[in-house]
């Protein structure tokens, strides 16, 4: 019985030993077939690359041996270099030299003209993502979706900024608009209160004699802005609007005609009329693309702004304005001040009159006041 025990022992560990010497087998197989590959692999790339040097070889062998025949010599690398210089002076424009053969020389081409290197502007001090350089050189065409304007609210809104303010200082109200009516390209204030700027718009219904000196402040200062034209304006100061263009600001379209009743008072071909009409003169007389637009008096509706979209307009309101248009009857330079230093804040669209005699004196101190609380002024397009 033991013995038989014994015996099955020895049978097991036989079977035990011969699998691991079965195993052992197969994986030196399986390395050998692996390594093999890999050699053979290897041996085919030098192969080819050895037959790719023989044949290039060859060639050379016998464009050497094709000069040789026609008893021409190669140039050494030294005698290449020496007869490029040999070329070089053969060429020269004094004539001292002529190249070899007689013939006469080639004349050199034109060098290509430099490209004329533009004066600074106020235009390049903002120039967003998707804009030209200069955006404010030739203006600016929008491509906006275009809206179906049937059965828009027609309902006349007087805008006016109100004076309910946020933690920002900013005005309640124009939150409420930009929510409401944002979606037709419309903007009464940019939601950005991390980032303290101020965008600077004059309107300019006639001239009063002070946009030479709101012109050569915003020089002084380095600051951009848009000036909103009527086309009585433009028609009346066509030096004027070059200046304005020309000092790298923005031109805006205020309307034809400047409807007291406001233009969305109008029928939507009339009120077309009034945007276009604008549009083509400034266009055709200036050769400036407008792409934004002040509603006369702030009065608009629903459906005015999306006529102005699919005209690829922008309307841009404001978020702060103050009675500053009546030259019979000028506000106080030193309350005026005041006022627009209190009312700063992030993102603000400030609207002031170019007509009027108090914002030529305090727009200067505006604009220092403003940079020592830390703001910065860019150009709205």
């Amino acid at each position: 019985m033991q013995e038989q025990r014994k015996k099955r022992r020895r049978r097991r560990r036989r079977i035990k030993w011969g699998r691991l010497a079965a195993y052992i087998v197969v994986l030196a197989a399986v390395i050998f077939a692996v390594r093999g590959a890999v050699g053979w692999l290897t041996g085919s790339s030098d192969r080819q690359e050895k037959q790719q040097q023989d044949i290039t070889a060859q060639k050379n062998s016998q464009s050497k041996g094709s000069l040789e025949a026609e008893g021409a010599s190669i140039p050494s690398p030294e005698e290449e270099n020496d007869a490029t210089d040999s070329l070089d002076e053969a060429a020269k424009p004094d004539g001292s030299q002529e190249p070899a053969g007689g013939t006469e020389p080639e004349e050199p081409a034109a060098p290509a003209p430099a490209e004329e290197e533009k004066p600074f502007s106020l235009a390049d001090l903002d120039n967003p993502d998707g804009f030209d350089k200069r955006p404010a050189e030739n203006g600016f065409v929008l491509e906006n979706q275009q809206m179906d304007i049937n059965g828009l609210d027609t309902t006349r809104l007087d805008w006016g900024q109100g004076g309910d303010l946020d933690e920002w200082n900013r005005p309640a109200g124009c939150m409420q608009y930009q929510e409401k009516y944002g979606k037709y390209n419309a903007h009464f204030i940019v939601d950005s209160p991390e980032k303290k700027v101020i965008y600077l718009t004059l309107d300019e219904g006639y001239e009063n004699g002070f946009t030479p000196q709101f012109l050569d402040i915003l020089k002084e200062k380095s600051v951009p802005a848009v000036f909103f034209v009527t086309q009585s304006y433009a028609k009346n100061n066509p030096e004027l609007v070059q200046q304005i263009i020309d000092g790298g600001h923005e031109l805006g379209n205020h309307s034809v005609s400047h409807p007291s009743d406001g233009v969305s008072s109008l029928g939507p071909e009339e009120q077309r009329n009034e945007v276009m009409g604008l549009h083509t003169y400034i266009k055709d007389t200036f050769g400036y693309e407008m792409h934004l637009f002040r509603y006369p008096a702030g009065i608009f509706n629903e459906q005015s702004l999306a006529i102005l979209n699919n005209l690829n307009y922008k309307s841009i309101f404001w978020s702060f304005a103050y009675l500053d248009y009546d030259v019979e009857n000028q506000p106080d330079p030193a309350e005026s001040l005041q006022k627009m230093v209190k009312c700063l804040h992030p993102g603000a669209l400030y609207l002031i009159h170019a007509e009027s005699e108090t914002n030529a004196k305090i727009l200067g101190d505006f604009i220092d006041e403003a940079r020592a609380q830390g703001y910065e002024f860019k150009l709205y397009e």
